[in-house]
């Protein structure tokens, strides 16, 4: 019937045969600035209690590793988690799930705020990480998905931009509302502003064309084939390690710089989260060079940056103090840069489920020895994490000298030629 004519065709159902979409056009730029609300919304949701744990630690009489569950059983469950959205996404589609994820994330904080006791608190983080696996285990399939080839990597950097504006700008904001009314309006505003995201999300991401639902092969095969690889594990391994490292420090340096000698404000204390400026400019900078260098030949320097870094920080002049948490920020940044980029040029033939237990075990890190290093705050001070985190980078300089010993990859296009440096 022609009256059907006047019904507005949905963008989903158009035919893959329209393209995909290309830089500079409407639809892209909607698609890129949908990307950058994403990475912001899933990175303040997940890590604005951060500067909160000496307030909660104060408020439920807790130690510093019992207040530091509010990060690590959020980021634990996210990790689990990563390994079956994935799955879930080639069955409903990428984007209903991050829409999905994103809307449920933000009313999660915003229930956090308000429940009264600390156990149904962490049961709501619990969720909150659950929840947030939906969309940075996708997000690269739905941008390479509806994307042009050229163009992904300029999407994906947006992404990663809010990703790293979120977790800066969550802390802060957190930091600022609880310093004037208290953490629980801090919540509040980052839960407002995650519910406000998702809803910009869903407006401005274009339908899937490209997506075809169904699954690939089994995820068990596809594991163990990425494990056989020589260098993969070790990669993971340092995801692992090196996450523990970047996150002890941030957890409990609230916790010292609150108490004498220096006594800061909450606030003040918020101010530190800005140094997650440097580490976006570190992730370019070492991407780069790696790239025009050779990853096997300058993985080790941002792990040493991390680990002077760290030894800078057991010093008593607060200068020193912030300038090591500086350079463990650039070091982390520059290394997790290096190692993610390499797990795309090893995990041939697999790269979404390479991806996904690289964000495993790195978020895994962020869990189990972001907690860990409570144990070491409570029993020695910040001695105790200096420590923990210099054996946990001796751990990850030592990976990095294995890693360097192993071959690269040939290209692809040319198998029987000589290796090339990754």
């Amino acid at each position: 019937m022609r009256s059907t004519r006047s019904a507005p065709t949905s963008r989903a159902s158009l035919p893959a045969s329209d393209g995909p979409l290309r830089r500079g056009t409407p639809a892209y730029r909607r698609l890129t600035l949908a990307m950058l609300f994403a990475g912001f919304s899933t990175f303040s949701l997940l890590y604005s209690v951060q500067p909160l744990l000496p307030l909660f630690a104060h408020d439920y009489a807790l130690s510093a590793e019992g207040a530091s569950l509010a990060v690590s059983l959020a980021t634990g469950p996210l990790a689990v988690g990563i390994l079956f959205a994935g799955i879930l996404s080639d069955r409903v589609g990428r984007r209903p799930l991050m829409v999905w994820a994103m809307f449920l994330a933000g009313m999660l904080t915003l229930a956090a705020a308000l429940v009264p006791g600390w156990h149904a608190l962490l049961g709501l983080r619990l969720l909150t990480g659950i929840a947030l696996a939906g969309v940075p285990a996708v997000a690269m399939a739905y941008v390479a998905e509806e994307v042009d080839v050229a163009s992904v990597g300029a999407a994906m950097g947006l992404y990663i931009a809010g990703s790293a504006i979120g977790g800066m700008g969550g802390r802060l904001v957190a930091s600022l509302v609880a310093d004037v009314a208290g953490w629980r309006w801090a919540l509040g505003c980052v839960g407002l502003a995650g519910v406000a995201m998702a809803e910009a999300f869903r407006r401005l991401a274009p339908p899937s064309r490209g997506f075809v639902a169904g699954g690939g092969g089994s995820p068990i095969a596809g594991a163990a084939a990425l494990f056989r690889d020589r260098a993969l594990p070790l990669l993971y391994a340092e995801a692992f390690v090196l996450m523990g490292v970047f996150v002890t420090v941030y957890n409990y340096a609230g916790f010292r710089l609150l108490a004498p000698p220096y006594g800061l404000s909450q606030a003040a204390v918020g101010l530190v989260f800005l140094l997650y400026i440097l580490g976006s400019a570190s992730s370019a900078l070492f991407g780069s060079f790696a790239g025009r260098v050779g990853r096997r030949r300058v993985f080790w320097l941002p792990i040493v940056l991390l680990i002077a870094g760290v030894a800078a920080s057991a010093a008593r002049p607060l200068a020193l103090v912030v300038g090591g948490i500086a350079l463990v920020t650039i070091g982390f940044f520059g290394a997790h840069s290096i190692a993610s980029a390499w797990v795309g040029r090893r995990a041939v033939g697999n790269r979404g489920q390479g991806a996904a237990l690289y964000l495993f075990f790195y978020y895994l890190g962020s869990s189990v020895l972001g907690s860990a290093g409570g144990i070491a705050w409570t029993h020695a001070g910040w001695r105790g994490v200096t420590l923990f985190c210099l054996a946990l980078g001796g751990i990850a300089l030592a990976l990095a000298v294995l890693l360097a010993r192993i071959a690269p990859l040939p290209l692809p296009e040319a198998p029987n030629a000589a290796p090339v440096e990754p």
